[in-house]
């Protein structure tokens, strides 16, 4: 057993900076909730989230490593469905302080003797760079030091670390909760009932490490808390999290975004004002006996006009995956929407995924929509095989979503992780999907069914236009085009991959909407010119080109996560991260893949329509 001597000298603060909500602190704070009230004395109970690592990817229970358990039991917080999904386990700590009391050298536990099997545990644990996430007052704790006259954070604090062969476990506590405009009344806790103190004076020095830890001893734990008065008020308490780095990062990237904007909507202006309304105008002022011998003589797009409409192969499917593409870029508007707006706060942990969850569902109404009504006006107004539509709409994405998440599920619950969602949850999902998504998707593919089709402006042959040879392959021109929509976004992607990989605190939804919107108009100026341009050497079968060819974007994407994996996440250990990273990232890109192809896909079919319905051939 360790003597206490030794274990003062070993002991080391791993200092955590924590707001408390104050009384008598008033203002309006939309993305928060409502200030709670503690008086003087009063008890804060610390909780206690997953154990996070950047090295795995994989949080584990915070319980499942031997740190001291609170006097009356583990209980779990009340969590919602998103922070189930991120595999958050929120329960309660043994850590209590009492409002405006400072304490120090409080005994917290001492834990049973290690045996072999939660030794190597807790050795695994601190090789793999684990995280203790402490959470006071809904605010996580900060770990913070001062370099030069840069003030450092990071959410957490190490397990423990490893000094050559030795493994030190952090087991002394220092914490400095920030307070604001309180009065300190003695009176308030006159009476104050602390816990037992322990008997000598702890003097932690933060240059020394923490505890080494052996086999079959125990660990002793410690903690001393001292309350700052400090001048942030209850609004601006999330300030410490959210403050936002490189801005001018964010602001060049958008300007990157619009450069490549003005460079495709300047030759979308040159095709639609000077080539097409130019040959429009000569064909227009043509009388009927040289329309006839112009049309001997027409090249380029115009010898397409009774084959550009023709149906594309697999229509149904296009159907299926623009109905899809319409609901995931729906939700992803709608909630970052929000989430600029200040309504998914980081406060409320889970609100993002809910939201999400819950967008997505409710837009099922509108995928059925467009994707009947897409399969109507290809088949000239036949909704035959509507609900077959409807259904596969229904099933698509959710079904390629299930695979993925079902398959890295069962690798989580083989590693004991907390990521896993729990088979109540699965069930939870499902029903979900089968009781609110399917019945919506169903009602809008009969609103999509009764609805008139949108009636092509020429007619189509009955026998199909032979395409002359190409000098390059049309879909490496394709693949390609999905560079320039890339580069609208791959800077904000680093930040988006910084959160949710590295656990850094992305909260700028206002560049990130931005962002999105200058996607969309890239996505559908890209995919107009390459429609345009296969148009021009008479191959009419755009349908599939003109949504792969802004959806081919995702390729890219998943590259530059390839790319994030070898150079920034080079630390990732083991084949089940690595698996699980490349596992949640095809999933990430596939439903980007089906956003963009959609967005591809209804600009070129608009300019199509456009484009012919101003010509007037037999």
């Amino acid at each position: 057993m360790a003597r206490p001597r030794a274990l003062l000298l070993l002991a080391v603060a791993a200092a955590a900076l924590l707001a408390a909500a104050l009384p008598g602190a008033r203002g309006f704070y939309l993305p928060g909730s409502y200030p709670h009230k503690y008086n003087p004395g009063n008890y804060l109970n610390v909780k206690v989230n997953s154990l996070t690592s950047i090295d795995t990817e994989m949080p584990f229970s915070y319980y499942s490593l031997p740190f001291c358990e609170p006097q009356e039991g583990v209980k779990d917080s009340a969590e919602n469905l998103g922070e189930l999904l991120m595999g958050d386990r929120i329960e309660n700590s043994p850590y209590r302080f009492r409002m405006y009391t400072n304490e120090s050298d409080v005994f917290l536990c001492r834990s049973p003797p290690l045996g072999p099997d939660a030794f190597a545990l807790l050795k695994k644990r601190i090789d793999e760079m684990y995280q203790v996430n402490l959470i006071l007052d809904n605010l996580p704790a900060i770990r913070y030091t001062r370099k030069d006259d840069y003030l450092m954070r990071w959410t957490g604090y190490p397990v423990g670390i490893r000094v050559g062969v030795d493994y030190y476990v952090f087991n002394h506590l220092q914490f400095t909760v920030l307070v604001h405009n309180i009065k300190h009344n003695p009176e308030d806790v006159k009476s104050r009932k602390m816990y037992d103190q322990y008997p000598n004076k702890i003097k932690c020095d933060p240059t020394t490490v923490s505890m080494s830890i052996k086999e079959n001893e125990p660990i002793v734990y410690t903690y001393e808390v001292n309350f700052v008065e400090s001048d942030i008020k209850w609004p601006s308490r999330w300030d410490a999290y959210l403050k936002m780095e490189g801005a001018k990062v964010h602001w060049f990237s958008i300007l990157n975004s619009l450069m490549v904007i003005a460079f495709l909507a300047g030759i979308v202006f040159v095709i639609l004002l000077r080539t097409v309304r130019r040959d429009l105008t000569k064909y227009e002022e043509l009388h009927s006996e040289a329309q006839a011998q112009m049309n001997e003589e027409l090249s380029g797009w115009k010898l397409v006009v009774s084959d550009v409409f023709r149906a594309p192969s697999n229509p149904m499917l296009l159907c299926v995956m623009v109905g899809d593409g319409v609901q995931i870029l729906g939700m992803a508007v709608v909630t970052i929407l929000f989430a600029a707006l200040g309504f998914m706060s980081p406060a409320s942990r889970g609100t993002l995924i809910t939201g999400m969850l819950f967008f997505y569902l409710v837009l099922g109404i509108l995928a059925g929509y467009v994707g009947v009504r897409v399969w109507k006006t290809i088949k000239c107004g036949d909704h035959s095989g509507w609900v077959g539509v409807s259904w596969r709409v229904a099933c698509f994405f959710p079904g390629i979503a299930f695979l993925i998440l079902t398959t890295l599920n069962f690798l989580l619950w083989g590693s004991h992780s907390t990521g896993a969602i729990p088979f109540s949850l699965f069930v939870v999902l499902l029903l979900l999907w089968f009781c609110i998504s399917v019945p919506l998707t169903l009602v809008g593919g009969f609103l999509g069914a009764k609805a008139p089709h949108i009636e092509y402006p020429v007619r189509t042959n009955q026998i199909p236009r032979e395409i002359p040879p190409q000098k390059y392959p049309s879909w490496l021109l394709v693949l390609g085009a999905g560079t320039l929509p890339f580069g609208t976004l791959f800077i904000e992607l680093f930040f988006l991959m910084s959160s949710i990989w590295m656990g850094r605190v992305y909260y700028v939804f206002g560049f990130l909407f931005i962002v999105l919107l200058l996607l969309v108009i890239v996505c559908a100026e890209v995919s107009l010119v390459l429609t345009y341009m296969h148009l021009c050497v008479e191959d009419w079968k755009w349908w599939w080109k003109s949504f792969f060819s802004s959806g081919s974007v995702a390729i890219y994407i998943f590259l530059y996560s390839i790319n994030y994996l070898v150079f920034d996440l080079k630390s990732l250990s083991g084949p089940v991260s690595a698996t699980l990273y490349i596992g949640y990232s095809l999933f990430m890109v596939i439903a980007i893949m089906l956003a963009t192809g959609t967005v591809g896909f209804i600009s070129s079919f608009c300019f199509v329509h456009y484009l012919f319905a101003s010509v007037k051939a037999d």
